[in-house]
């Protein structure tokens, strides 16, 4: 039986959910109903997905964002709200974003793996397609056949989307490797309500833009993005250097910039905010009918926004073509996806330490330009969180790795700039590291680095599993393309 928790408790369960989620749907769901005890008859819920079962040592959450101009409940959007869409009113049902957030079962971190709309993959039931046409495709072919078998247009509605639904998590399952546990969807008026719930989000860029297909028009630098010019930002992929992938990274860093707002402004104690979330998700989310969301909630209490990670599967191409040759897809090996996947159950460490646990500060105590970025971009690729990275001086000609306490992490440190000595630091955080880099530093990076470049090169211009992934631990939003 649930019983209703106060505002206290519900807070750190609730913040837990933020850090993960960076999907919205996940806080709000979860916090709500610690808080709110109408909001789970109200919300959509469904079954029959075939979720569950698998004993993988993660918990596995489908997130599927929909081009849907329907509510949760199937029902039409007004006129007003698709005015706040900015978007044709033609029937759609394509999966714009397709998020597999993976969890080990201690809860001790989160990893939101993006799939690329355009991978090409192997749909049951169709064969080889873009993954975002199995949800789409599957609907129509199962509903046109109900309508022939002679049911309603209501029925064969309903079994059109459960069918779609099912069908684009057993190409994710069968792409990854991975049994998914749990399944959430939100349409673009979700993403519109959800955004302005939060009081905006802010997101950074390299560059002015101006998109006329997605109606993208920002100026470089920090914004702060309402409902429908935070769709924009995030459905732009016209005009973008990597296309669909640098629209990737734009949703990475926009659910990153979502989770650190989230968790800094006192949504979750501010009782209009939560009302007005709690309206959105009733209106705008559906999800499987077998989700406990106050035991997953605890399960994450511990969850901070350093341990929530953005990635993307790894490809081969994003500039392959269909076995027909008629349409540019992203090229994707299955096995090496699979591979990925569980890697992130078991990450690569080194003398016991995860690089993605620390944050490293760089600073150019030398007269080489450039120095400071390209060491603390190796160490990104390596998997260290970036710091900050800026110019100084040093007390030694010698460059130095400073620590709290010259542990196995400063070691780790150390050697990957090719051997320099550690002095202990007592001002930094426990999770911190600083690099001093003087003229004599001759390690990774530097102008007598003639080896292997491939660590070196920047993470804008890195795709797939090359790209280091955005954390919700950093402070600011990321500029992105």
């Amino acid at each position: 039986m649930r019983t209703r928790r106060g505002w206290a408790s519900g807070a750190g369960w609730g913040r837990a959910l933020i850090a993960l989620a960076s999907v919205a749907v996940l806080l709000c769901t979860g916090y709500a109903w610690n808080t709110m005890s109408d909001l789970e008859s109200s919300i959509t819920q469904l079954g029959g997905l075939g979720l569950g079962g698998a004993e993988d040592g993660a918990v596995d959450i489908l997130l599927v964002g929909t081009d849907s101009r329907t509510d949760a409940q199937g029902n039409p959007l007004s006129p007003e709200e698709m005015k706040l869409l900015r978007s044709g009113d033609e029937v759609a049902t394509n999966t714009d974003t397709i998020l597999l957030i993976r969890i080990p079962e201690d809860g001790s971190s989160a990893t939101a793996i993006s799939i690329p709309r355009d991978s090409y993959v192997d749909v049951p039931g169709i064969g080889m397609s873009k993954i975002n046409a199995a949800y789409g495709t599957t609907r129509e072919g199962v509903r046109a056949r109900a309508v022939e078998a002679g049911k309603s247009p209501e029925e064969a509605e309903k079994e059109g989307t459960l069918a779609g639904r099912k069908a684009l998590v057993d190409t994710v399952a069968k792409l990854t490797g991975v049994h998914v546990d749990h399944y959430a969807e939100v349409g673009l008026l979700g993403f519109v309500l959800l955004t302005n719930a939060a009081g905006g989000v802010d997101v950074c860029l390299k560059a002015p833009v101006r998109d006329p297909y997605s109606g993208a028009r920002f100026r470089a630098g920090v914004q702060t993005l309402d409902g429908p010019k935070a769709l924009s930002f995030v459905r732009q992929r016209h005009g973008l250097p990597r296309g669909d992938l640098d629209r990737i990274t734009r949703q990475q860093a926009f659910m990153a910039s979502l989770t650190q707002k989230m968790l800094s402004a006192g949504t979750l104690t501010d009782p209009g905010k939560l009302r007005e979330l709690q309206d959105a998700v009733a209106r705008t989310i559906v999800i499987d009918d077998g989700w406990n969301i106050l035991d997953f909630a605890d399960q994450l209490k511990d969850l901070s926004g350093g341990k929530v990670k953005f990635a993307t599967i790894p490809i081969v191409t994003e500039q392959g073509w269909s076995e027909d040759g008629q349409q540019s897809v992203v090229e994707v090996d299955p096995q090496a996806v699979k591979v990925f996947t569980d890697e992130l159950l078991t990450p690569k460490k080194d003398n016991d330490v995860a690089r993605g646990d620390y944050k490293v500060d760089v600073v150019n105590a030398g007269t080489i330009d450039g120095l400071g970025a390209n060491v603390s971009n190796i160490l990104t690729n390596k998997g260290f969180q970036p710091g900050t990275t800026s110019s100084g001086k040093a007390d030694t000609k010698d460059s130095v790795v400073f620590a709290k306490e010259n542990n196995d992490a400063a070691r780790v440190l150390a050697k990957d700039l090719g051997g320099v000595k550690i002095v202990a630091d007592d001002s930094l955080a426990d999770d911190q590291l600083k690099v001093v880099l003087t003229n004599t530093y001759d390690g990774p990076g530097s102008l007598n680095d003639t080896g292997d470049q491939a660590d070196n090169v920047p993470a804008s211009e890195r795709v797939g599993s090359k790209q280091p992934p955005i954390t919700a631990g950093t402070k600011g939003p990321m500029c992105v393309n």
